[in-house]
């Protein structure tokens, strides 16, 4: 049994999924499982990660911490995972993640392993999977030297666990000293877009240069209201101003792991496909039948995306309907 620390990611009050994952992988191997969380006015966020396993919950609760840098929360984590002395911290691959961790590391003087899609318990240890050479390969990684494993963990690469509302646990204050901060949040600008970010849903829909323009995204968007899923987009797509940059997927983008993932009109760069290969299932839609992206698509259409998606829509309907 090894004792477990894992960083909570919550935004405006809410628990981000992937949080749950690495909390029931721990709490499902036996681990002795910590949660750190931290933010402003989020103590009432303890009884939800205790649901999923969590044994103890060191609850970092400043007005210096309502917005995330990794200045703020590298003050508060390190001396807490000095004294606490886990053997394994983990942490979603996330923008947040993708930031912090490293910090953590360079400041324990320790190893991480980035970007994990498999992750495994074997006592003290780990065991990780993770892509090199832009998805066309995995790598095992083996941790040696003293200090805490660290690793980021890709989101639905695990899968959530079912809640447990009867699961209790101690929660634990933290001494939080900020002192006077190099960096500091000026202003968030939140998107208007109601959907599901494209790292979270279990569902993505993404369009690429096929569609021409911007205004024929909503077809894609139409489709992804149907399942609850988010919209994606391809870097050729994101270049030519069709859609945002944080609807990217891709090397260079965001790395996505849904349930079910549809390419339409998306060739299959291997940048692209870095960002999706690990998606349990690709469904590809391209006039092209010699496309990349048929070579990883479980399922494939060749066809002309705007008939192929509006004839997918109405189907995803009935199915929600009845």
């Amino acid at each position: 049994m090894a004792k477990v620390l894992i960083i909570a990611e919550q935004r405006d009050g809410r628990l981000k999924k992937s949080t749950f994952e690495l909390i029931g992988a721990s709490h499902a191997a036996g681990n002795e499982t910590h949660v750190a969380l931290l933010g402003e006015s989020i103590a009432g966020l303890a009884q939800e990660l205790a649901d999923y396993g969590a044994q103890k919950i060191h609850v970092g609760d400043h007005t210096g911490l309502k917005f995330y840098t990794s200045e703020a929360y590298a003050k508060v984590l390190l001396p807490m995972i000095q004294s606490l002395s886990p053997g394994i911290i983990l942490a979603s691959h996330t923008p947040t993640g993708r930031d912090l961790m490293p910090r953590l590391a360079a400041q324990l003087n320790v190893g991480l392993a980035s970007d994990c899609t498999q992750l495994s318990f074997a006592g003290e240890q780990i065991q990780v999977r993770r892509p090199v050479y832009a998805g066309k390969a995995t790598v095992e990684v083996e941790f040696l030297g003293a200090g805490p494993r660290m690793a980021t963990v890709r989101p639905n690469a695990i899968g959530i666990p079912k809640p447990d509302s009867t699961k209790q646990a101690e929660v634990i204050s933290l001494t939080v000293a900020l002192g006077t901060p190099v960096t500091r949040v000026v202003e968030v600008i939140k998107g208007t877009s109601a959907r599901p970010d494209v790292t979270e849903a279990s569902i993505v829909i993404s369009g690429g240069r096929s569609l021409k323009n911007a205004e024929n995204f909503k077809l894609l968007e139409d489709t992804a209201d149907v399942v609850g899923g988010a919209v994606g987009a391809s870097r050729a797509a994101v270049d030519a101003g069709y859609r945002p940059h944080r609807d990217q997927v891709g090397q260079t983008g965001k790395v996505v792991s849904p349930s079910l993932y549809v390419a339409c009109g998306i060739s299959g760069a291997i940048q692209h496909l870095a960002g999706m290969r690990t998606s349990k299932i690709i469904v590809a839609i391209n006039t092209d039948p010699e496309a990349p992206i048929f070579q990883v698509a479980d399922y494939g259409v060749v066809g002309d995306l705007f008939t192929v998606v509006p004839l997918l829509q109405e189907e995803l309907k009935k199915i929600r309907d009845h």
